[in-house]
Parts: C-alpha cells; structure tokens; sequence
C-alpha cells in the first residue's frame, strides 16, 4: 500500500466514523489529514523524480563505459605492461649524484651515468659524469658498473 493509499484510507475513517469538522477535535483531525494527502503527494512526485534520475544516470554510466572503452581500450593489457616496467624499474641499480651548484641529490640510473652529462632537474646545471679506469679500480662503494 502507497502513502497515497493510506491517507485516502484514514479519510474514508474519517468519514465514516462521521467526524463532526464543526468541534475543535473534528477540525483538527482533517486538517491533520490535509497535511499527510499533501505530504504523501509530494513523497509520491519526489519518488517519480528520483526513479526517473536513477534511469538517466543509469544511462550516463552506460555510455560513459562505451567512451571509455573506445578511449582507453583494453586496461587489462595497460596493467600487465604497467606491471612489467615495475619489475624492470627494480631490478634496475640506481646512484645518487649531489650536484655541486644548489646541493640537490639526483637518483640516476647506468644508463643516464653513460650519456655522460644531463641537466640537474633543480637548478638545471649541466652535470657531466666521467670515469677514470684508475679511480674506477679503486672504487670503494661496491657498484659493478666500473668492471
């Protein structure tokens, strides 16, 4: 049974226990009833609007899903990629390079190491890195990458 339902039942009792509306208990008991058919009508369009709202966002979920697929394609793919260069970026030996202008400490990897130079990130400083075989034998930090 709806709100609505229930109101138009209590003013059939009303009625029918034929509620004198000229005492003060009679008018106050309908206008108690007028006040729940009002409420119970708004309840109802409040209830129609919000089922209607829940269909359109049901809608917009589902062409947001079809945009994101057309744009984004196969995530599941993506992640398993995003995953390998994860495990890559790990294993991978990193060095810290402090720069000698604004005293920022760099992580760099081999490969940066063996461009020989790059611009600090900070201050953009040209850092250039360079080996003597004679310092690199004598290396006390225990890296690999001088043999």
């Amino acid at each position: 049974m709806t709100i609505t339902e229930k109101v138009s039942y209590l003013k059939g009792l009303c009625e029918g226990l034929g509620i004198d509306e000229s005492q003060k208990e009679g008018k106050m008991i309908k206008a108690i009833i007028d006040v729940l058919d009002d409420i119970a009508f708004s309840v109802a369009d409040l209830e129609d609007g919000f089922a209607e709202l829940c269909d359109q966002v049901d809608m917009i979920d589902e062409d947001l899903d079809g945009l994101e697929e057309d744009y984004y394609g196969d995530l599941d793919d993506e992640d398993e990629d995003d995953e390998d260069e994860d495990e890559e970026l790990e294993d991978e030996e990193l060095y810290e390079v402090q720069c000698p202008t604004c005293g920022d400490v760099i992580c760099v990897n081999e490969d940066m190491l063996n461009e020989g130079q790059m611009n600090c990130p900070n201050c953009n400083e040209l850092l250039e890195f360079t080996f003597d075989e004679d310092e690199a034998e004598g290396c006390d930090c225990g890296c690999d990458h001088h043999e």
